[in-house]
């Protein structure tokens, strides 16, 4: 009788030491598992390696130059978006007709993501400022600039475009972010 209860005690002995080694286990494996849930479909949130001081506030005009390189350079069109005024507008000049062409805010995003799509690499480069029209205290700029456009589409087909953009940019309070109102291209 004794010895069967010690075979008993020392069954459940071992048996909780098994339990305990399988939770254990179980544990770990489920840290494992939950650790390798990525979706590799789902953009990250955030990149820790990455130097965020590249996006500007854009409460000074240099600040939405910079947050415009920042957008075509890494095709990002939340940047890109938040450059632009709702009553934005893109005129560009058709010289096959010889008439100005324009389109409205949605139209050019739709056209700038075509572009960010259909490139394997963009180069943007804003090159010295020709002319500029406001004061620290203004509500608008008016800024005309030359830049320097690399386009990759694939290593034999790259396109480079030098040019002058001229943009009036505007903000409804002092402290209020600069947002581009008009942007005429006067690319060849």
């Amino acid at each position: 009788m004794l010895f069967k209860r010690k075979n008993i005690v020392q069954k459940q002995i071992v048996n909780f030491q098994l339990s305990i080694v399988n939770l254990i286990l179980y544990f770990f494996l489920l840290v494992l598992g939950l650790g390798a849930c990525t979706n590799p479909f789902a953009p990250k949130l955030a990149d820790p390696s990455f130097n965020y001081s590249q996006i500007s506030d854009q409460k000074t005009v240099d600040g939405v130059f910079r947050n415009f390189r920042y957008a075509y350079v890494f095709k990002d069109t939340l940047v890109y978006g938040k450059l632009f005024d709702y009553n934005f507008t893109f005129v560009y000049r058709n010289y096959d007709l010889g008439i100005d062409n324009s389109w409205g805010r949605d139209e050019d995003m739709l056209t700038t993501n075509g572009l960010f799509q259909a490139s394997q690499n963009l180069d943007l480069t804003w090159n010295d400022v020709v002319t500029s029209v406001y004061e620290e205290d203004s509500l608008t700029a008016d800024i005309s600039r030359g830049f320097t456009l690399s386009v990759v589409f694939s290593p034999t087909d790259i396109i480079r475009v030098q040019g002058r953009a001229n943009f009036r940019l505007n903000r409804k309070k002092l402290d209020d972010k600069w947002r581009i109102q008009i942007w005429r291209d006067e690319s060849n």
